[in-house]
């Protein structure tokens, strides 16, 4: 009987230890999938952060673009108030030659600059308009 029971016990122990390196060996390759999978989803939490980076900077571009192009209307709208008043002083008021010449170079100097203004709206316009291409 004794050497049943050493037999038993031997074989116990034997089948013990397999399903002990078995679920040792799943145990091992469920980490590694985790791992996997976790690294998956970091790489994926990295990218979507870089796009939306990007997202974030063309609209802030965006809204910067809008600004510059109101900004620059205003700017177009105070010189043409202003050279609209300069051009009423120069007909209703009675100046001397020489002062009607400088006011004239001045109106003609104000009108140059409103028409660079107006290139420089053009210009910012078709930057929005580029930039709104791109997506």
């Amino acid at each position: 009987m004794k050497p049943t029971l050493r037999f038993l016990f031997a074989l116990l122990f034997i089948l013990n230890s397999n399903s002990f390196f078995a679920q040792e060996k799943t145990e091992k390759e469920t980490q590694k999938e985790q791992s996997d999978y976790t690294k998956k989803l970091i790489n994926e939490r990295q990218a979507l952060k870089k796009e939306q980076k990007r997202i974030d900077n063309h609209l802030r571009d965006l809204k910067n673009s809008e600004k510059d192009i109101e900004n620059t209307s205003n700017k177009i709208e105070k010189l043409e108030a202003k050279q609209s008043k300069l051009e009423s002083k120069i007909n209703t008021t009675s100046l001397s030659p020489e002062d009607l010449q400088k006011q004239k170079i001045k109106t003609k100097k104000e009108d140059i600059e409103i028409e660079k203004l107006k290139l420089k709206k053009i210009q910012q316009q078709n930057k929005m308009e580029s930039l709104k291409a791109q997506y």
